[in-house]
């Protein structure tokens, strides 16, 4: 049903003039699914009210509820044609009354962690790009039809969420920033190991993947007390995020996984100086795969104590800032920091090799992420000792990696049971920091467990064993004719 649903809403949106990709369609899913999702957290906080004998005070005004203008229904529960909008009208509505309504709660909101904040900030950032109120009734009708109440309703939802999220990855242009594979993430965590009570935190949040596998992967071992529950909810996960679509349907992301009022900060995470980073900012936890190949301007640059233009080095900087004394940290990186020459590059990894505990290095194989062409590493450490020795696992699939053979769950198994005891093998090995290159502090992989191959023989060997052959056949021959 859940699955259906959403490729009827795709048909529409593919035959609608405003929606032209898949970034398109993720982004009016999302505010779509957002609002359906607002009128059931509406419902069911109304129906406790209620139960209490009290009023409940609705967020929405009832001329912007979703059963007054998206599904307003008749007595037997169908839709009444009477009092919907449809068409042109409904365009006008959504456009020039609906929007700037709920774009308003961001100035009216008591602070930016509610969900009347957030509410404003997804609709000041969004605009509605279907253009055919016929489809948009349509769609709303397909909306209507998903029902968010049981939390196996909302775990199917939130897979199929990460489905369109990765879809729109492999639809190229920019959507593939937005996806880290699940099962890297999956076992970056399993390595970390986060527990209820630490901070996790993502300064480049995308579509919060990190936080949405990091909560889930923490409640299935947490106590369920009441406590407990709303430490998760309310004060554990962190991300920030600059783009405006990545942002909202991070928001949208972490709603359908269960967290009510994401602490998602719609910001530039870069644009903070980090020299004005103090403890009470800080996090235990740390996961990100911060983007990579970007260039920040001079006035970024300035926030930083190693000036590069770079993105990911500066939010490299950014995370080991950020993260408490003993926190932990996982964060994606492209394989050439790991040598790169530059005075920026060099320095950077001395900073992170003196104040961090860069305890294991994960060697991605090419085509992990898709489309991107890039070959990654994961870098693991710990805030607080210096780095004695690292080490070091090249992962090997044993086959190539691409878009119909994504990476999967199974292919990272070995990687975190060796991590546990750092075993050594053909694709593992620990490297000694004291012998490394202080000039360069060049920490690129270089396995002294691969078997060594036969060398290639020179042609001169090959001729004379191709001589010795002939020599030998000929005394066969010889000895045969005795016989014979």
């Amino acid at each position: 049903m859940f699955e259906q649903t959403f490729k009827n809403i795709d048909d529409i949106l593919w035959k609608d003039p405003g929606c032209d990709s898949e970034l398109d369609y993720i982004g009016q899913t999302s505010w779509i699914l957002f609002l359906r999702y607002l009128d059931e957290l509406e419902q069911d906080k109304a129906d406790e009210a209620e139960l209490r004998g009290e009023e409940y005070q609705y967020i929405l005004a009832e001329e912007y509820r979703w059963s007054s203008w998206a599904m307003p229904k008749t007595a037997d529960g169908n839709l009444d044609h009477h009092r919907a909008l449809t068409g042109p009208e409904l365009v006008e509505f959504v456009d020039q009354k609906l929007f700037p309504y709920l774009a308003g709660f961001k100035q009216t909101a008591e602070h930016a962690q509610t969900i009347e904040y957030k509410i404003g900030e997804i609709f000041s950032e969004l605009k509605n790009k279907i253009q055919s109120g016929y489809n948009l009734r349509e769609i709303l009708g397909y909306a209507d039809g998903l029902p968010f109440r049981s939390s196996k309703d909302k775990h199917e939802l939130s897979h199929l969420y990460e489905t369109k999220i990765k879809n729109m990855g492999n639809a190229g242009r920019n959507g593939g920033q937005y996806y880290t594979p699940r099962p890297l993430i999956r076992a970056m965590i399993k390595v970390i190991d986060p527990k209820i009570g630490e901070t996790v935190y993502d300064g480049a949040a995308g579509s919060c993947g990190f936080l949405c596998e990091a909560y889930e992967y923490m409640y299935e071992r947490m106590e369920k007390t009441t406590d407990n529950l709303r430490t998760i909810q309310e004060s554990t996960f962190f991300g920030k995020e600059k783009k405006n679509l990545a942002y909202v349907i991070g928001i949208m992301n972490m709603i359908l996984h269960g967290i009510e009022a994401p602490n998602l900060v719609h910001t530039n995470t870069l644009s903070e100086n980090i020299r004005d980073i103090r403890e009470k900012d800080r996090y235990d936890i740390i996961l990100a795969n911060p983007p990579f190949g970007g260039k920040e301007r001079k006035e970024i640059q300035q926030n930083f104590d190693i000036k590069t233009g770079e993105t990911a080095s500066l939010f490299l900087q950014h995370f080991i800032k950020s993260l408490k004394a003993g926190g932990r940290a996982a964060i994606v990186i492209k394989n050439t920091f790991l040598s790169n020459a530059d005075n920026a590059s060099t320095a950077l990894r001395k900073h992170l090799l003196e104040t961090c505990n860069l305890h294991t290095i994960l060697d991605m194989p090419q085509g992990t992420f898709q489309g991107a062409g890039v070959k990654t590493v994961v870098l693991f450490f710990q805030k607080g000792e210096p780095t004695k020795k690292i080490w070091y696992y090249q992962l090997d699939p044993g086959r190539k990696l691409g878009k119909t053979n994504p990476l999967n769950d199974d292919d990272m198994q070995e990687f975190v049971e060796f991590q546990k005891t750092k075993r050594e093998s053909e694709k593992s090995w620990t490297f000694k920091v004291a012998e490394l290159d202080k000039d360069t502090f060049d920490l690129s992989p270089k396995n002294p467990n691969t078997p060594e191959e036969a060398p290639l023989r020179s042609p001169q060997e090959i001729l004379a064993e191709m001589a010795e052959l002939d020599r030998e056949t000929n005394a066969i021959l010889e000895s045969l004719k005795e016989l014979i």
